[in-house]
């Protein structure tokens, strides 16, 4: 039998050591924390906030004060409480069925929050297994599964962001975003797993990222997870937030504190499968509850884990409510969902044979595509200004187009293609990159068909890929001159923008999410410049209205010259929704100085740079053109004025136009 260590003690809960009743308090169907209309709404899916009333709630009933709890699980044959208060015993604290709805409930007087809980199922063949709540808002620290009943009132005071948050039109405001895996960003020194708290982390984090002029946070998976080596991607407590850190009170500080200082929080949320651990959702109750029942639907070839069955109105229920809980509970500002496109294809990552088709004969998953669909709804109805972002890899028309025009209703979609493309040009040694021009400028003929975020993922920085400075060739000047000119290109390409974390400072190593970044190499001026170039393009696209406003249209974006592959050179203009507020990027993806280099420009005036990725602040040549340069009377490029400037090796320079 499962036998607990009591965390929530280790954890800073007071754990009520009082006998607790050893049989369960009749409870009249009238006295359910359900209503019948409750039930009705969550077997129809669409009951968003029943976790509520699913999973263990305070409650008074019969002026008794004690803990309610409830599951959902409609093929058991009986449910039962096990639990400190019971020693663990299955045979003692049975759950009452509420008939049809599947769910199961119990109210136990006297019993409070800190409570160490989980329900022993007695499936339909008669064999008992136990399982955490999949409602339950806090959980044991792993490897321990047990659930926790935790009081998720909080005193907020991030009413003005909230309030700012609603009546912004976010896409049309500068968005650069720091990818964050709270375990391995800084570690405490002489602890077993050196972990920072959340709250420790949140003073510490929310100082750099201030200081680096990131506008949000994203945090890799913070719901509950049993291997620390998936990095939150197998996610077993959906409502839970990861105890490794703290409690959901120290997380909600962390965001609150996020939120008093500026910076808005993504959280990484996974709805397209689930892992098999035996305390989580796999055969919830003995049955294929979550997942589909048919291997060839429910389970998930690249992984090893089990795909949710979205056709099922209480997982799609589940799954919708679990996604308002994040903005309800914890105020995040968006979340960032994985693996899009592989709730998207029937036939995704497997061979002909291995997958069933829709209705009507296609490889599209309807019923995961109603869910989307329903998912950004219900978000952005009920959570105006929140952001919802779809990591998908394919050419899945209108990811990021409102679901009334027949799109799936994500506010942006991941440029995964403009991201294995830039990163493939950037490997080229300078001198073959001429061959290779296509790949830089292929972006631009569908830039505008999504909302899309360029990112530089955990994901480019594992498994063999090497880190960001690694990837870059040449020697140790050009790989720092080359990731700076990368940078400053996706910083002014059409998009938003992500980064992960280390890849602001030049990190030499994979990402390891067993070690923290190495800061110690800020201690050398090559890697300290990097992280001040990063900064401060952060700083300049705040600044700059061309860079952020017009984003997702053609018409913040104009080429200026895309046909000199032979020097490698790229120009363009961005422009803000004022169309004579502009600036003009220059990139040059040779090591080459090219002197008296002359560019069209839309307009007579002033030239101002105001951004040059060569400066020797940053570790560059400081090659550059002082204050700027004026413009001539001159037919080239197709534009009427032209001018001559000193263009730095693999670098970025960037001319903000003044007309006076």
């Amino acid at each position: 039998m499962y036998q607990p260590d009591n965390s929530a003690s280790h954890l800073g809960l007071s754990v009520n050591e009082n006998p607790m009743p050893t049989s369960s308090t009749d409870v009249k169907l009238n006295d359910s924390i359900f209503s019948s209309f409750d039930l009705h709404l969550f077997g129809e899916g669409t009951n968003f906030l029943v976790y509520e009333k699913l999973g263990a709630h305070r409650r008074i009933l019969n002026n008794q004060t004690g803990m309610n709890f409830s599951v959902w699980a409609p093929n058991a044959k009986a449910v039962s409480l096990v639990a400190d208060f019971n020693q663990w015993n299955p045979d003692v604290t049975k759950l009452h069925s509420l008939g049809d709805s599947g769910i199961w409930e119990l109210f136990v007087p006297e019993l409070d929050f800190g409570t160490t809980y989980k329900y022993a199922i007695e499936t339909p063949d008669g064999t008992v297994i136990e399982k955490c709540d999949p409602y339950g808002f806090w959980a044991e620290v792993p490897p321990q599964t047990a659930s926790i009943a935790f009081d998720l009132d909080y005193q907020w005071s991030d009413a003005d962001w909230l309030e700012n948050r609603t009546n912004a039109s976010l896409l049309e405001q500068p968005i650069s975003v720091y990818e964050v895996h709270l375990g391995s960003w800084k570690k405490r020194a002489g602890n077993h797993n050196g972990w920072l708290s959340y709250r420790e982390i949140a003073h510490e984090l929310v100082e750099y990222v201030k200081d680096m002029n990131f506008t949000h946070v994203e945090l890799m998976p913070v719901s509950e997870h049993p291997f620390t080596g998936s990095w939150g991607y197998q996610t077993t407590g959906y409502f839970s937030a990861t105890s490794r850190y703290g409690s959901p009170h120290d997380l909600m500080y962390f965001i609150n504190h996020c939120h008093e200082n500026g910076i808005g929080v993504i959280v990484d949320w996974v709805p397209a499968h689930f892992p098999r651990d035996l305390h989580g959702l796999a055969q919830f109750d003995g049955t294929a509850l979550y997942e589909h029942a048919d291997p060839k639907q429910g389970e998930h070839p690249d992984w090893d884990t089990l795909i949710f069955n979205y056709g099922r109105n209480e997982v799609r229920n589940f799954l919708v409510a679990n996604a308002l809980f994040w903005f309800d509970k914890y105020h995040v500002d968006g979340l960032r969902v994985d693996a899009v496109a592989s709730m998207l294809y029937l036939d995704y990552s497997r061979k002909e044979g291995d997958w069933v088709p829709n209705r009507y004969g296609g490889r599209e998953n309807l019923e995961a595509i109603e869910f989307m669909k329903q998912f950004n709804e219900q978000v952005h109805e009920h959570y105006p200004g929140a952001l919802t972002i779809a990591e998908e890899s394919t050419a899945w028309g209108g990811v990021s187009r409102p679901t009334h025009s027949g799109g799936l209703g994500f506010n942006i979609k991941w440029n995964m293609g403009w991201m294995n493309d830039t990163l493939s040009y950037m490997k080229h040694e300078p001198v073959h990159r001429k061959f290779h021009h296509d790949k830089l400028t292929f972006s631009l003929i569908y830039a505008f068909t999504e909302n899309f975020m360029l990112p530089f993922s955990h994901d480019e920085v594992v498994h063999g890929k090497r880190s960001m400075i690694d990837k870059m060739p040449g020697d140790l000047w050009q790989k720092f001159a080359n990731l700076r000119l990368l940078y400053s290109y996706q910083w002014t390409h059409p998009g938003k923008n992500l980064m992960f974390m280390g890849s602001e400072i030049g990190q030499w190593h994979e990402w390891n999410c067993d070690s923290q970044l190495q800061w110690e190499l800020l201690d050398q001026d090559n890697h300290a410049g990097l992280r001040k170039c990063v900064s401060d393009l952060n700083h300049l696209v705040a600044n700059q209205p061309s860079l952020y406003e017009v984003d997702f249209v053609s018409d913040g974006f104009q080429w200026i010259d895309c046909h000199n592959p032979d020097e490698s050179v790229l120009a363009y203009v961005r422009r803000a929704k004022d169309p004579d507020d502009f600036v003009v990027v220059v990139c040059n993806f040779t090591p080459v100085v090219r002197q008296e280099y002359k560019i069209g420009v839309p307009a007579a005036g002033h030239y101002k740079e105001i951004f040059n990725s060569d400066s020797k602040f940053y570790g560059g040549s400081n090659v550059g053109n002082a204050w700027g340069v004026d413009a001539v009377k001159d037919d080239i490029h197709d534009q009427p004025f032209s001018v001559s400037i000193e263009l730095p090796p693999l670098a970025t320079v960037i001319f903000q136009h003044q007309a006076d």
